[in-house]
């Protein structure tokens, strides 16, 4: 599909898309005409012909029908998985959701990959996500990339901090958009999915213009668009969160670990205060710790019928077991795969040659999106219970007499409950009642860019400032803890009944409700000052070319929590003198804010060493890059980083390659300031599930169900170093002189690796609840896994065991550090060929694979120690231990990715076909035995369109395009969430019209 490995900066000009766009000329030409390519500062060098560099033309963009950056960067082999998408929708504010996708380049991980607009930074979307080390990472947002905007796509695979500075390890994304046009163009598309409700609608435009007799321009390019939304219930693979349908007939049929069916549900889980046991006419309605819960009278155990077909039964749900048909499906409800979408995209750029040999340009920059998806309904936390007062109305403990003097009809009869009625914790309830929880977020983000450029004593200089801002509005369904606990105090049938006795009013429901506003900011300040010359000296090689600059940037990160979330308004149980939160799914959490200062210089030289002209056997031509920087951050200190890479062309058309650079990944300022960041994970708590193994409940792990909501209260580190990463790699280019008329064919191979040190990440709750497992196994426990005191219920399942009983997790501390390294290596292979116009047509065909040989990472001490105990049987193999070892082939990285691009035109017509693989994986949450995973398929996907252009008539300038994406209807393969969104799109065939006018 990408155009790959440019032989030459000239090549870079070849590439672009010969797509038929009225004055449209390179964004990045100087006004000598050189092309600047992304990897050097030196306009026209021919340092560029050492660089692994991959080209998108417009063309080729339109093959992979891509109408969101998030799309077409998903279609590049290079790129791994997308850990920021649009797809995932967590009930939490606590992650980026939304119209977003991020960036991996090489799948070395969020924020390893530098982009660029127009050759200069752009601001980070400011939302973090946590990555593979369960920190908080940032990206830039590439759904605010307009994609119809784009004039090419410029893919540096290289390591180039020493060119670009922080964040360049895995390379570089350069977005050129569209400019300098001298007249106008627009277009409408509308598309929607085979079988499923979800359409779209993009209507984008550009138009430019020339003044001042061709010495200024001003280009204007503005898109729109539009999605309906895809919900899960219009697509079997996503239609239930129980996956157990989807794998009858293979080896995990009947696994439990396939039922994701939230285990907090409409039914209440339950604790008298005091752990009072409470009978009823000498039988005990709740266990030796006063639990019980709600559930249907249909079940079995009932202890007392409360009314409307419910009762309730001594001791917890056992939702593992006889209690599992009261789990909640809410995608059988239907809940948002994709939210539905409007997203709007402005930018503007002009130049005006003040003189022969000055120029002034600007940029500005406009992306706003509101995405509006429905998720699960509101659920507590086992970490933040809450408290039905004694005076609940619908209290089946409740006073004998009510306030008004009046018989209590709620309360049991013969129960042996003070006369005052007792309160209840309620540690597990979900507010069905309530409705889908509603999300809308707002994304948006603007950029000002105002420069000079010139030349001067044959130095070509440019210098700019630019101010560019990202923020977020997420706003959700919320319950107050504070009015909920006013509204189940009431003694009159108003109260909010939890025990499912009655329905609630909507006025009772709208009297809890609370919106939750999560608002993040970030901002970029730059100013850079480059020289450049091209013929600095002459060598016998060749002019030897120099660049150097400067430049500085101001960041700031704000995550300015809802008030109710960060210590402003807080809650109190009145009963136990806890403080909480005031959401009852949200634990505190803080704001967090911080800003960094950077200041960096850079040289960078391209030396020829050897030219044709000097005849040398076996060295046509021989070219070396030599960079070096250094930068100074406010928060942590100075960096500096090298960079050498050479080309050899041994004969013309025969090419070796190769660089060794250093780069480095900044920590971001969440990393380093934050103070407390609370988040909640679905993990196992393992020491109960080898309780069930032991009492025989369960036949091996993978039939644990000890899954529960796991809170972590992670801290920033403000001693932090960066992450260092040493990158080499080397390669070679074929390009075989055809005959006359046979066209260009360019073949490339390149190796590289890449050893990183040094990565910010986390030992893990889910490791640590681990590690608690196996130190309780020999008498002792981990102290960073804080929990409640065993209940009977608890003590019940350690029965037996020779295991002391746990209680319940509340929650688990941790910091963010620097771990240990991780060292990735692969192949990239690509094929472009092209040919001439001929009496059959003209052809494009490009070939783009990428292959892991390697991708492996080292486990930290504390990680070691949990493997090694796993290899001597002290840990059952069923278990999952994260931070180490081999990822390749795990979860979401495939040792092979692919795709080809073909285009064919003929006269008016033009036809592009796209062909896409992505190798297969093992799903690690379904393992048979160690090393034993699910393999989820390869999966190979086709797209198709046609175009015509209409030259005469009333139509002239116009075209028409019809396409198809998934031409072949492929679902996504099967893995135990139905499908992997970071991978793969959850639509099926998809059909589209386009229809373009140019004036």
């Amino acid at each position: 599909m990408a155009h790959g490995n440019l032989a030459s900066a000239q090549s870079a000009q070849e590439a672009l898309s010969t797509e038929d766009a009225a004055g449209a000329d390179d964004a990045a030409a100087d006004p000598s005409g050189d092309i600047l390519v992304v990897g050097s500062q030196i306009r026209g060098a021919k340092t560029t012909e050492a660089l692994p560099v991959t080209v998108v033309t417009t063309e080729e963009i339109k093959n992979t029908g891509a109408v969101s950056g998030d799309e077409l960067f998903r279609s590049i082999p290079q790129f791994g998985d997308v850990r920021f998408n649009s797809q995932y929708l967590p009930n939490s504010s606590n992650s980026a959701r939304g119209d977003v996708g991020s960036l991996d380049l090489r799948s070395l991980g969020v924020g390893n990959t530098l982009v660029l607009l127009n050759g200069r930074r752009v601001v980070n979307h400011p939302t973090s996500q946590a990555n593979d080390q369960l920190v908080p990472v940032l990206s830039f947002n590439s759904n605010a990339l307009p994609v119809n905007g784009l004039e090419r796509l410029e893919v540096l695979r290289d390591g180039a901090a020493a060119i670009y500075g922080a964040d360049a390890v895995a390379g570089v994304v350069n977005t050129i958009l569209k400019s300098d046009y001298d007249g106008g163009e627009i277009s409408l598309q509308y598309g929607g999915a085979e079988g499923t409700g979800y359409r779209e609608f993009n209507a984008n435009g550009v138009l430019g213009t020339n003044f001042a007799e061709g010495r200024g321009n001003v280009t204007v390019f503005g898109s729109y668009d539009r999605g309906t939304g895809l919900l899960s219930t219009e697509q079997d693979f996503t239609a239930s969160a129980d996956k157990t349908d989807l794998f009858v007939g293979t080896p995990f049929e009947g696994s439990t670990s396939l039922d994701g069916r939230a285990a907090t549900n409409p039914f209440a889980n339950l604790r008298t205060r005091g752990n009072l046991v409470v009978s009823q006419n000498g039988r005990a309605l709740t266990n030796g710790s006063g639990q019980f819960h709600v559930q249907p009278t249909t079940n079995s155990g009932c202890g007392a019928v409360i009314g409307n077909d419910r009762c309730i039964q001594s001791g917890a749900m056992a939702t593992s077991g006889a209690d599992r048909n009261l789990r909640y499906d809410a995608a059988a409800v239907g809940v948002s795969v994709i939210p539905r979408l409007d997203r709007l995209n402005l930018f503007l750029s002009g130049k005006y040659e003040l003189s022969d040999t000055l120029t002034f340009f600007t940029e500005a920059g406009f992306y706003r999106s509101k995405t509006r998806a429905q998720q699960s309904p509101i659920a507590t936390t086992t970490a933040s219970p809450l408290t039905v007062p004694s005076s609940n109305y619908w209290n089946p403990f409740g006073p004998a007499t009510l306030a008004d003097g009046s018989a209590n009809p709620n309360r049991l009869p013969g129960i042996n409950a003070p006369a005052a009625g007792v309160a209840l914790t309620m540690p597990n309830y979900l507010f069905e009642d309530l409705g889908l929880r509603s999300v809308t977020v707002t994304n948006q983000q603007f950029r000002l860019l105002g420069g000079l450029r010139g030349e001067i004593a044959g130095f070509n200089w440019e210098s700019a400032v630019s101010y560019s801002e990202a923020w977020v509005r997420d706003v959700s369904d919320n319950v107050s803890r504070t009015k909920l606990y006013e509204s189940m105090a009431l003694t009159t049938p108003d109260a909010y009944n939890v025990f499912g006795t009655s329905v609630n009013s909507a006025a009772t429901i709208a009297a809890i409700r609370q919106d939750l506003t999560r608002y993040t900011k970030s901002t970029l300040a730059t100013y850079d000052l480059r020289v450049s010359k091209g013929d600095l000296l002459q060598l016998p090689g060749g002019n030897l070319g120099m660049a150097m600059g400067v430049e500085a940037r101001r960041e700031t990160q704000l995550d300015d929590r809802d008030a109710r979330m960060d210590g402003t308004i807080n809650y109190t149980d009145p009963l136990s003198g806890v403080v909480y939160s005031d959401f009852v799914d949200s634990a505190m959490n803080p704001d967090t804010k911080g800003s960094r200062n950077v200041a960096g210089a850079y040289v960078e030289f391209a030396i020829p060493v050897i030219s044709p002209e000097m005849n040398v056997p076996l060295v046509r031509s021989l070219n070396l890059q030599a960079a070096g920087r250094v930068e100074h951050y406010s928060d942590f200190g100075d960096v500096a980083v090298p960079k050498v890479a050479g080309s050899w062309d041994i004969v013309r058309g025969l090419r070796l390659r190769g660089s060794w650079a250093k780069s480095f990944r900044a920590p971001n300022i969440e990393q380093v300031n934050a103070t407390v960041v609370t988040r909640s994970n679905t993990r196992t708590d393992w020491v109960y599930c080898e309780a069930d193994l032991r009492t025989g409940r369960i036949s091996s792990f993978n039939s644990c169900s000890r899954s529960q909501t796991t809170q972590a209260r992670r801290s920033g580190n403000p001693d932090l170093d960066p992450e260092r990463a040493t990158t080499i790699s080397f390669g070679t280019v074929l390009e075989p002189p055809l005959p006359v008329g046979w066209g260009d064919l360019t073949l490339t191979a390149d190796y590289w690796r890449v050893r990183q040190k040094g990565l910010v990440g986390l030992y893990g709750e889910g490791n640590a609840l681990i590690l608690d497992y196996l130190l309780r196994q020999q008498g002792s426990t981990n102290p960073n896994v804080i929990r409640a005191e065993p209940t009977a219920s608890d003590r019940e399942a350690f029965a037996g065991t020779n295991l002391a009983p746990a209680g319940q997790v509340l929650y688990v501390l941790d910091q963010y550090v620097n771990l240990q390294p991780q060292t990735v290596r692969g192949l990239d292979f690509n094929l472009t060929y092209r040919t001439p116009e001929t009496g059959i047509g003209r052809f494009s065909l490009g070939v783009n694979a990428s292959h892991f040989l390697e991708f492996y990472q080292e486990a930290s001490p504390g990680i070691q120690e949990l493997l090694d105990a796993q290899a001597a049987g002290e840990i059952n193999p069923g278990t999952t231990i994260t931070g180490g070892g081999s990822l390749l082939e795990r979860n979401r990285k495939p040792k092979w990715r692919g795709s080809a691009s073909l285009t064919w035109s003929l006269e008016n017509v033009t036809v592009g076909g796209f062909v896409q693989y992505t190798g297969k994986v093992y799903d690690t949450s379904l393992a048979l035995a160690p090393e034993e995973f699910w393999e989820v398929v390869p999966l190979t996907t086709a797209n198709l369109y046609a175009q015509y252009r209409f030259e005469d008539g009333a139509l002239a300038g116009s075209s028409l395009r019809i396409g198809v994406r998934n031409l072949f209807d492929s679902k996504p393969p099967l893995s135990s969430e139905g499908y992997a969104g970071t991978l793969y799109s959850p639509m099926q065939r998809y059909w589209y019209i386009n229809a373009r006018h140019s004036f």
